[in-house]
């Protein structure tokens, strides 16, 4: 790459260092980073002499279950695969840092061109596989460089992006380096298409996939079964990935409304957060989620009696939330009153209506499901109140949407089948 891009991934790393002595999240990421070669050593000797088939990388917990269709694919067709799997983000890393035995999981260091060939030189893959926004240009310009197939999944495309800007030349430079970019829609094809790439597959977002098996899967929560069984016949709303400021929005819904019940899961927490969290929801009317699976394990009927007095459930652990969207009446994902909306699919594949903030424009399932009419973008205190007491009230008019995003949902399934028989050769049913 050029002296531009690599100075300014430089910038971006030693402004990373900085910011690690104020934020333990960066502080986590560059301890990875500084672990991952010592890592991919360990990987390699134990897992993979010969080096990996496959490294598929995500920068964050979200590009992860767009992988992951893939992934579990392959453990299934191809279990002697041997696979790797990089994050940049410790919200990915750190909770699916043990997702499989047969699959390596690390760090994946800044893109210098030195960590680029480092990298490279010990994980040795056979093919890359990279998710949706992951444009790192000197591992890019390495695996080209070396032969090595590299894909882009799930991937959508704005004209708003550098892409396809006149002053964009070194960032298309980037998407020439890609043997396949399989692309969520007809619109990113087009603009590709209108900067030279042909080399471009409509195959839909393995995201619907994933949701969909996660769905038919039907995971039981017991201590969840239990909260919603020792309530009334309330109203319940789930909020995933919920932010402080997405809590300014539907908490002062949830103590005007008698009778109406959440179960929230924020995007982050601490103890810190949770305590605030529980503080603004009323201690007295909220519970932890793990103190109430610890209380219904010891005796279900008391836990039971503490369910019927309690309004708010929140959800103090990871990998629960593509789950617990099959107890909501309505669902709201938290973002977008933030940096932008977090998955909305998970909560659609129940058939349930679906809320969020305004910033949601990167995401097409989000337009898509609002013409459909399975979900609403709410852009203040007062349009969610208004949407929330109409589907409270109104049980039809709650189904109506709720089909929508439903069906929604299983119209677009597909994507892993296309890539996994293009890529792989692998068919499924």
């Amino acid at each position: 790459m050029n002296l531009i891009y690599n100075a300014a991934i430089r910038l971006y790393g030693a402004a990373a260092h900085v910011a690690a002595a104020g934020s333990p999240k960066v502080r986590r990421m560059l301890d990875g980073q500084a672990e991952t070669m010592q890592r991919l050593k360990r990987f390699r000797a134990e897992m993979a002499p010969e080096g990996f088939d496959v490294w598929f990388h995500a920068a964050s917990l979200g590009e992860f279950e767009q992988a992951r269709p893939l992934i579990e694919a392959l453990l299934t067709h191809r279990p002697s695969m041997k696979i790797l799997l990089s994050f940049f983000s410790p919200s990915g890393y750190e909770v699916r840092c043990d997702f499989n035995p047969s699959v390596a999981v690390v760090y994946m260091p800044f893109d210098t061109p030195a960590a680029a060939r480092e990298f490279l030189d010990i994980a040795a893959p056979r093919k890359a596989v990279f998710v949706k926004y992951e444009f790192w240009g000197n591992y890019l310009s390495e695996l080209k460089r070396r032969g090595i197939g590299v894909s882009l999944i799930s991937a959508i495309f704005r004209p708003s992006q550098a892409f396809f800007k006149p002053w964009g030349g070194m960032m298309r430079g980037i998407l020439h380096k890609f043997d396949r970019l399989y692309v969520q829609d007809e619109a990113s094809r087009s603009l590709l298409e209108g900067i030279g790439l042909e080399n471009v597959t409509v195959a839909g977002d393995t995201r619907f996939d994933r949701v969909t098996a996660v769905r038919e899967a039907g995971r039981d929560i017991p201590a969840v079964d239990c909260f919603k069984a020792g309530g009334p016949e309330a109203f319940t709303l789930v909020a995933g990935s919920s932010w402080p400021k997405d809590e300014d929005v539907y908490i002062p819904w949830l103590h005007a409304t008698p009778g109406a019940r959440a179960i929230i899961a924020p995007h982050e927490f601490d103890d810190a957060r949770l305590d605030a969290l529980c503080r603004r929801l009323g201690a007295g009317r909220t519970m932890l989620y793990s103190r109430f699976r610890e209380l219904y394990e010891k005796s279900p009927a008391e836990a039971v009696e503490i369910a019927s007095q309690t309004s708010y459930l929140v959800i103090d652990c990871f990998g629960l939330l593509s789950s617990l969207y099959r107890y909501a009446d309505v669902a709201y994902i938290g973002g977008g009153f933030g940096v932008s909306i977090h998955n909305i699919n998970e909560a659609a594949v129940y058939g349930i209506p679906v809320l969020f903030g305004p910033r949601h424009d990167k995401f097409k399932e989000a337009r898509d499901l609002i013409d459909c009419g399975g979900a609403f973008c709410v852009r203040s205190r007062h349009e969610l109140s208004e949407v929330l007491s109409l589907f409270a009230s109104d049980t039809a008019a709650r189904s109506r949407c709720g089909r929508s995003a439903g069906h929604y949902i299983a119209s677009n399934v597909g994507a892993t089948r296309l890539i996994m028989k293009e890529m792989f050769n692998i068919n499924l049913k």
